[in-house]
């Protein structure tokens, strides 16, 4: 009887992939314990990103490639959706309870970076993550209408605010402080000390991913939270013309120009797809993100089409995730959040969460 050996299982797994990462799953030490006992054998596998739906096709792969091996009979593989925290730029310190800020940028207002922040939140929440969502829009908060809730939130100590539950996200908006109707006439110095209120103040709970609908531009509130807010990475979202690139390409120099690393370009309204007849056409042009994003050395996160049904959902309060989640549209926001979660992930690690704090007294 053929003996097999730990080596034999690694070498049967070398050449699988992981799907969103692109790199393999034993040199990317994704496989995180092997157990061989006479002709059973146990495989620990640790992604390290949420990706619940793509689960099984990978246990497959795994199975099939040991099922092959002589002297293998029984095959056990099981895996852990741990989250770790990730480095963010240096001198920030950490929010705790929360693990990751993934910041979502445009540069330029119109480009539906707040829909596809709310199902990129939704998407991450879905593949087996807990998730929050900051509307960092002060001037122009939307979040609470597309999350279809309202009212103010509690406190519980009288110092901290509970966030807003919708959808099984945390969410915060001063939408939710101030009538919608009414505009925020605030000088810029007021507007940044109100966003680090709700980030800070925000009684968050055990997330994985807080993800940040940030204001179009670069001015004031985005340079508070690159400098003040500790973001362990960003996505840009633009369309495919010259004029919405323009603006995200000066995003992406905020990014760089902070130390924040920027983990892909997503294209939204990358086709139009006709409601009557299902006809698909490039009426803003084509392919404009993609090329940003290989011009950077950044992921090309995925194209989401300009098609009524996404804004028909964001306005009803039941974004496209939640309203259609096994539609094509959730799927490919749920690529492009597995995606942008996998290069995260492949990011240095952030350990200040493990050691206690030491405190020295004088006695």
């Amino acid at each position: 009887m053929t003996t097999v050996t730990k080596s034999d299982i690694e070498s049967a797994l070398q050449t699988i992939q992981d799907p969103h990462s692109e790199t393999s799953l034993v040199d990317d030490r994704k496989i995180k314990e092997i157990l061989v006992d006479d002709q059973r054998v146990k495989v620990t596998l640790e992604l390290g990103y949420p990706a619940k739906s793509c689960i099984p096709d990978i246990r497959a792969e795994i199975e099939g490639r040991l099922d092959g091996i002589d002297g293998v009979s029984n095959i056990e593989v099981s895996v852990s959706n741990k989250i770790s925290s990730h480095s963010v730029q240096k001198g920030v310190s950490p929010i705790p309870n929360v693990k990751n800020m993934i910041a979502v940028a445009s540069g330029k207002g119109g480009v539906g970076k707040s829909t596809v922040s709310a199902n990129l939140a939704l998407a991450l929440s879905s593949e087996g993550a807990q998730v929050g969502i900051l509307d960092a829009d002060i001037y122009g908060p939307s979040q609470p209408r597309m999350m279809g809730v309202r009212g103010k939130p509690q406190s519980k100590d009288g110092k901290s605010m509970q966030p807003v539950f919708s959808y099984h996200l945390q969410t915060m908006s001063i939408g939710f402080l101030i009538e919608e109707e009414t505009p925020m006439i605030w000088r810029g110095p007021m507007v940044t000390q109100a966003l680090e209120q709700l980030l800070k103040q925000t009684a968050w709970t055990d997330l994985d991913y807080l993800v940040i609908d940030l204001p179009p531009g670069t001015g004031d509130t985005q340079l508070t939270l690159a400098q003040r807010v500790p973001v362990s990475g960003a996505v840009i979202v633009t369309t495919p013309q010259d004029i919405a690139l323009l603006d995200a390409r000066k995003a992406y120099r905020m990014f760089e120009k902070v130390e924040i690393e920027v983990l892909g370009v997503v294209e939204n309204m990358s086709t139009y797809i006709c409601s009557q007849c299902g006809h698909q056409e490039h009426i803003f042009g084509e392919g404009g993100g993609q090329r940003m994003a290989e011009e950077y050395g950044v992921s090309y996160l995925g194209g989401v089409p300009l098609d009524i049904r996404i804004r028909r959902d964001a306005d009803r309060g039941r974004p496209t995730v939640v309203n259609e989640p096994d539609g094509e549209i959730a799927q490919i926001y749920r690529k492009i959040a597995r995606t942008a979660a996998a290069r995260l992930s492949q990011q240095k690690k952030d350990f200040t969460s493990d050691f206690p704090s030491i405190v020295i007294q004088n006695t």
